[in-house]
């Protein structure tokens, strides 16, 4: 286990702490609030699950068992994240006029894929919410006789009824409240929805009998059976390590889970030792959201020729918990970052001769940058000294790079040029075509016919394909973004 000590900052203190698990002997349990699956992840959704991805590499870089789980929600998430308006993927099903199980179905994969493009690692178990409608119902029966009451919209919780409820919120000002669902005859502004009845005369494409009538689960309500299922109950009790969300979750979502959690367990205890959430990423209109359309998916970059992997190390050069600025600029920064360093990672691995060893003070640095509160815009500094420091041979950068790689993910000891030079979907031109015409303009430069030269390099911009002349990279060519 790398020596120095873990610190995290804990949202529920607002200070950073030192980590350790709660239970050694059953290692770290982490739980992440998962995707809505009613349509394409934005790139700000995506944020949090590089964060959480940094967090589990860390933990497990370190020495540390991990059981990481994720939920997938698929019911009960409404058109506010306030807990207000209609069901999201009720809402998608209509107005796509499918399923609303092929819509999960469909988001859910689409979903996993923006993971596995980002080289997100699985977690130890994706925890889908319509698997779970029993244990909910079980939750919901042992907490309503204490701390719920009913109405005809449904079974609702009272936040008066738990110690310090919106502790992790911080204030209860009035722009928090104004957020929250209002909704005749609840007892206080802050109370929420356990169980949400169906409308007299409609129905619902998923839906269930409950006590309080036919109808679907809040959305609070999934995290805390599903967290307290695997990794509460498997374990012994208690609490379990580290809850992680978007900021987002902070104000609203969060506070209704520990209300709940307390509910149930009967005791001041949160659900999880450590809150930690991750920042917005903004553009210059705001955060990004897709409640303001035209959103920018993972995809849609990977369509117009940028690399996943520059997405995820635009992430990393911001801490989690800092806003982080997205622009055309911006990214295109980072592609240009990602292929230097592929770049001299290529040179060394042409130099090194066989297998070298990690130097131990550069694994201490950064094992110091990411115990403090996993700094990777301080580890990304020491990486680009590290491959630059020619004291040491290729072959030992080279493994200490691994080391570094193990935790940023960012696939330097595979990642080549060509990967990193992705056709663009609309480009009417192959990477060969490409080389091939910009091997006619060189030999119309040579001859100096720059009428030739300029009617090739237009004809590749029009194609979509932006000509590098005196790209100190000697890359030639890159996709318009």
């Amino acid at each position: 286990m790398h020596g120095a000590s873990l610190h995290l900052y804990n949202s529920l203190t607002r200070s950073l702490e030192a980590f350790a698990p709660l239970d050694p002997e059953a290692g770290v349990r982490v739980y992440s609030c998962g995707p809505t699956v009613y349509n394409y992840a934005h790139l700000g959704n995506l944020r949090a699950y590089v964060f959480t991805d940094t967090l589990s590499r860390v933990l497990t870089w370190k020495g540390y068992a991990l059981t990481h789980v994720i939920n997938i929600t698929d019911v009960g998430h409404l058109t506010s994240d306030a807990d207000a308006g209609d069901d999201k993927m009720e809402a998608a099903a209509r107005s796509q006029a499918k399923s609303i199980w092929d819509i999960a179905a469909h988001y859910t994969a689409a979903f996993k894929a923006n993971i596995a493009d980002l080289n997100i690692r699985e977690p130890s178990r994706w925890s889908v919410a319509t698997d779970h409608i029993g244990e909910m119902l079980d939750f919901a029966k042992k907490i309503a006789p204490q701390h719920c009451y009913e109405l005809d919209t449904g079974l609702y919780f009272d936040s008066t009824t738990v110690p310090d409820y919106g502790k992790l919120a911080g204030s209860q000002d009035d722009a928090r409240e104004s957020r929250i669902e209002a909704v005749d005859g609840k007892r206080h502004p802050q109370d929420f929805a356990i169980w949400r009845k169906s409308p007299p005369g409609e129905q619902r494409q998923m839906e269930w009998d409950s006590p309080w009538g036919k109808g679907a689960p809040g959305w609070h309500l999934e995290c805390s059976v599903m967290s307290h299922k695997y990794l509460v109950e498997p374990f012994g009790g208690g609490q379990f390590d580290i809850h992680t969300g978007g900021i987002d979750h902070r104000e609203i979502h969060h506070p209704n889970e520990i209300a709940q959690n307390q509910a149930f367990c009967g005791c001041a205890d949160t659900g999880a030792h450590f809150w930690l959430h991750n920042n917005f990423l903004v553009d210059r209109q705001g955060k990004m959201s897709k409640s303001k359309g035209g959103f920018t998916t993972l995809q849609s970059l990977i369509d117009a020729g940028v690399h996943p992997l520059a997405y995820r190390l635009l992430c990393l050069q911001a801490h989690y918990r800092s806003e982080l600025e997205f622009s055309a600029e911006n990214l295109a920064a980072a592609l240009t970052r990602l292929k230097r360093l592929v770049m001299t990672v290529a040179a060394l691995k042409a130099k090194a001769g066989g297998e070298g060893t990690a130097p131990e003070p550069w694994i201490k640095r950064l094992d110091e940058a990411l115990s403090d509160d996993l700094n990777t815009p301080k580890a990304l500094p020491i990486l680009d000294e590290l491959l630059a420091e020619k004291a040491l041979s290729p072959a030992d950068r080279l493994a200490a790079l691994a080391a570094f790689d193990a935790v940023l993910g960012l696939n330097l000891l595979t990642l080549t040029r060509d990967e990193l030079r992705l056709r663009p979907a609309a480009a009417t031109l192959s990477p060969q075509d490409i080389d091939a015409r910009l091997g006619e303009r060189k030999e119309a430069r040579l001859v100096k016919d720059f009428q030739r030269s300029d009617t090739i390099r237009d004809e590749l911009v029009a194609a979509g394909v932006d000509v590098m002349d005196g790209d100190p990279l000697g890359w030639d060519w890159k996709p318009a973004l």
